[in-house]
């Protein structure tokens, strides 16, 4: 039976894989489809994949004042704080990935230094608006990684509406097969 860790783990190996596949995809295309409006919630290809990076920054930044001190989220804590959630990051998708192979690494290794004792922690943080809150880190950590989920399945809608197939998207491919008795 897999613990919370190990669940933590198995997520930020899928983020990871997703996110490849999307920036794979992204890079087949030509900038100015990255840049067209979509009326995606934000706006186009590289709108959604610059909110995924800011949103992971800004959780990233929250973990990192956790009373564990994460060493692994050392590279986010000198990071700027974006301002909105629709700020870009980056103008070009090779920045953008650069940025996005930096914090998938980052979340990795925090994913593996997190222990059982450490999720059990109620974290205190503001939102964007200020409003402070005091939420359980497992649940946090859960939030984060539904989070990216939610706007890759935004992406991948984006990129199949232009006929670029980023291929099999579902957490089920990463899940091992367990021994049954």
């Amino acid at each position: 039976m897999m613990s919370r860790t190990d669940h933590i783990r198995l997520m930020a190996k899928y983020n990871k894989w997703m996110n490849d596949k999307l920036y794979e995809a992204a890079m087949t295309l030509p900038g100015e489809e990255l840049i067209a409006d979509r009326k995606a919630f934000f706006s186009s290809i590289l709108g959604t994949l610059n909110h995924l990076a800011v949103g992971d920054t800004m959780w990233l930044k929250r973990f990192a004042t956790h009373p564990a001190n994460y060493s692994a989220l050392e590279p986010v804590r000198n990071l700027p704080i974006p301002e909105r959630l629709d700020q870009p990051l980056y103008s070009d998708v090779q920045s953008l990935s650069n940025h996005r192979r930096l914090l998938d690494q980052v979340i990795t290794e925090w994913a593996r230094s997190i222990t059982d004792h450490d999720l059990d922690h109620v974290l205190r943080y503001a939102s964007t608006k200020g409003i402070v809150a005091d939420k359980n880190f497992f649940c946090l950590v859960m939030h984060f990684f539904n989070h990216q989920t939610h706007h890759r399945g935004q992406a991948s809608t984006l990129f199949s509406q232009l006929g670029v197939d980023v291929g099999v998207t579902d957490l089920l491919a990463l899940i091992p097969n367990e021994a049954t008795v």
